[in-house]
């Protein structure tokens, strides 16, 4: 299926049907979402992959008893890092190097410049820069979803103190930012499917400027 077809033809599924999801088009998702451009290339997330029932129901009742929650074949949770530092930083731009067969120092000036702008800015703006990164991640699986015709519905109507409990994330130094389930709408009981999509008309949504 073209992008744009795919596209259109996705939404915000309201009800999931139960049915599992090939691992084969999971797999594709998630690489799509790990070949996402990120600020540096840094990364600053993970992905949790949930497939246990049990699991998933503690998920649903700290996301506003969202039924998509636990109808899903997987749930897929992006948790950003809490904070940025120079180690952190570090271990990404050494193992960029080890791969590239580049000189070791050869990233050094600008890991230097780049922890120089970061570090006086504060905890809190770490955290909502490296969710950021996660947000462009988190876009790009939902295409890749549409593409493989397998239904998604984002979500960050969950409290995420308790997710992050739920998947010890403050021991890993992550917080948990947003939420997508993964799996097949429910034709019957679906409000949502039959619905026109509405989006603002090109002429209103794009300025061009030459």
């Amino acid at each position: 299926m073209a992008l744009i077809d795919a596209l259109k033809w996705r939404y915000a599924t309201k009800k999931m049907n139960g049915q599992a999801v090939p691992q084969e088009k999971v797999d594709y998702i998630l690489e799509a979402a790990k070949l996402a451009p990120s600020s540096s290339g840094l990364q600053p997330y993970k992905i949790f992959v949930i497939t246990n029932q049990e699991l998933k129901e503690k998920l649903r009742a700290v996301s506003f008893d969202q039924s998509q929650v636990t109808d899903a074949s997987h749930v897929l949770v992006w948790a950003a890092w809490d904070g940025y530092s120079l180690e952190k930083i570090s271990a990404v731009f050494d193992k960029t190097i080890a791969e590239r067969g580049i000189p070791a120092d050869a990233m050094d000036e600008y890991k230097q410049r780049l922890w120089g702008m970061y570090e006086p800015l504060g905890q809190e703006w770490h955290a909502n820069h490296a969710a950021k990164q996660a947000y462009i991640s988190f876009g790009i699986a939902i295409a890749a979803a549409a593409e493989q015709q397998v239904d998604a519905t984002p979500m960050e109507g969950f409290i995420p103190s308790e997710v992050d409990k739920l998947l010890g994330l403050n021991e890993l130094g992550l917080k948990s930012v947003l939420v997508l389930p993964l799996g097949y709408r429910d034709d019957a009981n679906d409000w949502l499917v039959n619905l026109k999509k509405v989006r603002t008309a090109q002429e209103e949504f794009i300025t061009v400027i030459k």
